[in-house]
């Protein structure tokens, strides 16, 4: 049996219980694993494989669920046996604390750096050995994936990307001084450090998507090209296609 991945609610359940009816006379691919739940399901699920070469198939039963298929009844087997692959590969962000410390997660999504205290945060960014921002007061920082483009990156008015860019966006939460600066695109092949110009006065937190390191001094940020996760999408709704829907929709707006 294909093994079916399902968040603790009712609806994740009720849909797992579907699918396990549904699935009795349809064999998938040893390798195929359904992923019942919403974004941060999926997100907490792939890196628990960071290691395997399995391909997830995502069934959305929390809100939005960007990284996720719609659930429908009539068509499920057949958007399974036509869905077709997306490879992503997350960031890795190594965090110095003030006291010396060092820790390393993946981010799928994004890296956000934010204020920890009332104290607005004072970061330096450089990309390379070229400064992307010498100073940025600010609530924070972003660098996104262009799969996390659409969450955290868009409501702060972040570029959305283009699965295939091969770009990093770099977009401030709240920029204070200097107010008008926008942000950057940048390579993906990039090695990004955030520095906190003042960790005592002004200390920050580093999220690697829902994951929280706090009192940050130092970040490095790059993309991991020797991890990728495998996504599968119905044809008719590709990750794609969903990115092109949100760009579509901001140029309207």
């Amino acid at each position: 049996m294909n093994k079916i991945i399902s968040d603790k609610n009712s609806k994740s359940q009720k849909i797992k219980s579907f699918l396990l009816k549904k699935l009795k006379n349809n064999k998938l691919k040893s390798n195929f694993f359904i992923v019942i739940g919403g974004d941060g399901f999926m997100l907490k699920t792939l890196k628990k494989n960071i290691k395997s070469s399995r391909v997830f198939y995502g069934i959305n039963s929390g809100n939005y669920g960007f990284l996720m298929n719609k659930f429908s009844s009539k068509n499920i087997i057949k958007n399974l046996f036509k869905a077709k692959m997306i490879s992503i590969f997350p960031l890795e962000m190594k965090v110095i604390t003030k006291n010396g410390i060092s820790k390393k997660y993946l981010a799928i999504n994004e890296v956000s750096i934010l204020r920890q205290s009332r104290q607005a945060a004072s970061l330096q960014v450089i990309s390379g050995k070229k400064y992307i921002i010498k100073k940025l007061i600010s609530d924070g920082i972003l660098v996104s994936t262009p799969a996390g483009s659409t969450a955290y990156n868009m409501s702060v008015n972040g570029p959305i990307l283009s699965l295939n860019s091969k770009k990093l966006s770099v977009s401030p939460i709240s920029a204070f001084r200097p107010r008008r600066w926008s942000g950057k695109i940048i390579s993906d092949k990039s090695i990004v450090q955030i520095k906190n110009l003042n960790p005592l006065k002004r200390p920050v937190s580093a999220v690697a998507d829902n994951i929280e390191i706090r009192n940050a001094k130092r970040i490095i940020i790059k993309t991991n090209k020797k991890i990728k996760f495998n996504l599968l999408y119905d044809s008719n709704r590709s990750l794609q296609k969903k990115i092109k829907i949100e760009q579509l929709r901001r140029e309207i707006n």
